[in-house]
């Protein structure tokens, strides 16, 4: 799922291929995407990009040609607009020729020249959206990435909340507090720290002051140092600053910008599908040795060592039930739902061979019982066949009447 940095990344790719492009016409709209059109339309026109957390704004700006404003066929003048998108699971964008558009482009921006060029939208799960004459939601908080004196200041000032009653790493997915932290990021940030994912957020945050160094919060250009480091130090330099120095808010903000200063993730036009530095950057999310647990939202967080004590007591693991004995969890991973490491080989054999005598005992005692079953019903048979024939004329027998009236005929007749 596109977190902060992705979307920053792609709100810097738009910025870049669209320099100096003029866009012209309609913005059309997939005949399957549920969202709104976009009521917009000009004859020329250029895009630019910005992104705050989790969020993408694209400016469509018209073009005015000898100091004269264009018009609209209804007679009316362009004026500029804003539509701000939301990932969702799976957007992003691509600026591709109009032949090659991508099968999930939802939303479409052309170019004015022959062949024509087309910036997309593309969405595959369709759980993106945007927003037509739209702005930065109210309900979501400063960027992690580019505010971040205001970020710390919110989440430090607003302790008393109830979403800080939850564990860590279910707090660290509120955008109101921690706008442009996501999966990946949580369990990267906390690895790093040690600190358990399921400890109460409160507790982990309880004690921090705000910074006394107050920096001007501006977005910086390509290349430039970002707003809360040293003006001596750039991002690749202050990674190897220790890290007790740094407590978990710091890293809401030097983590991601690690992220972005790697570039990549989809954007590069050279390797657009080259994830191999990011993967190669991972210590913990999804990778081998990791432990994993659903939180109480159902997200999946990568951790390694004790939970902590406000983990689900229901296992919630992502791995199923059956996959979990034949790995042999040991009882406390089983109770808290933890994937957890498989025991020795001794013991898993013996393990193995009592559970082999326990379903050999069970499918004898079931071939008995249905053998038991099966000599019944032959020897009730048998029975039934052996069965003498009852004579007309034994006594106490039950005879029926016509059987009677024939015997009364017949002996009559004899008589006679």
């Amino acid at each position: 799922m596109p977190e902060g940095p992705e979307l920053h990344l792609a709100s810097r790719f738009v910025s870049r291929v669209c320099a100096g492009v003029v866009f012209s016409g309609p913005v059309e709209k997939s005949e399957v995407s549920k969202n709104s059109e976009v009521p917009f339309t000009c004859d020329a026109y250029s895009i630019t990009a910005t992104s705050r957390g989790k969020e993408v704004r694209l400016t469509l700006t018209p073009i005015e040609e000898e100091g004269e404003p264009q018009a609209r066929p209804a007679g009316k003048a362009c004026q500029p607009m804003d539509i701000v998108f939301r990932f969702g699971m799976s957007g992003f964008f691509r600026f591709t020729a109009g032949s090659e558009m991508p099968k999930h482009a939802h939303l479409r921006f052309y170019t004015n020249e022959t062949p024509r060029r087309v910036l997309s939208f593309v969405d595959v799960r369709r759980f993106g959206s945007w927003e037509p004459n739209g702005d930065w939601q109210t309900d979501r908080g400063p960027c992690v990435m580019f505010e971040y004196q205001s970020f710390r200041a919110n989440v430090l000032s607003n302790l008393s909340d109830r979403a800080f009653d939850k564990p860590i790493c279910e707090a660290m997915l509120n955008q109101k507090y921690f706008n442009g932290i996501g999966n990946y990021l949580r369990a990267e940030i906390l690895y790093r720290l040690k600190i358990p994912p399921f400890m109460k957020a409160r507790t982990v945050l309880d004690g921090l002051l705000p910074k006394k160094r107050e920096l001007p919060e501006v977005k910086p250009e390509q290349g430039q140092c970002q707003p809360h480091q040293d003006s001596e130090m750039c991002p690749s330099k202050k990674i190897k600053v220790k890290m007790e120095s740094s407590d978990i808010l710091d890293l809401c903000h030097s983590v991601p910008m690690e992220v972005i200063n790697m570039g990549g993730k989809g954007y590069d036009p050279e390797k657009p599908d080259d994830y191999s530095m990011f993967q190669a950057w991972l210590q913990c999310y999804c990778v081998p040795g990791m432990k994993s647990l659903r939180d109480h939202n159902g997200r999946t967080i990568w951790f390694q060592g004790d939970p902590g004590p406000l983990a689900p007591k229901v296992s919630k693991s992502p791995k199923s039930k059956r996959k979990g004995k034949k790995q042999g969890e040991d009882k406390t991973d089983k109770q808290q739902g933890v994937k957890g490491e498989p025991p020795a080989k001794g013991i898993k054999k013996e393990k193995e061979g009592a559970q082999n005598k326990r379903v050999k005992s069970h499918s004898e005692s079931k071939k008995t019982k249905e053998n038991k079953r099966k000599g019944s019903r032959s020897s009730e048979g048998r029975k039934k066949q052996s069965k003498p024939e009852r004579k007309d004329d034994a006594p106490g027998t039950a005879v029926p009447r016509r059987q009677r009236r024939r015997s009364m005929r017949t002996k009559s007749e004899k008589d006679s």
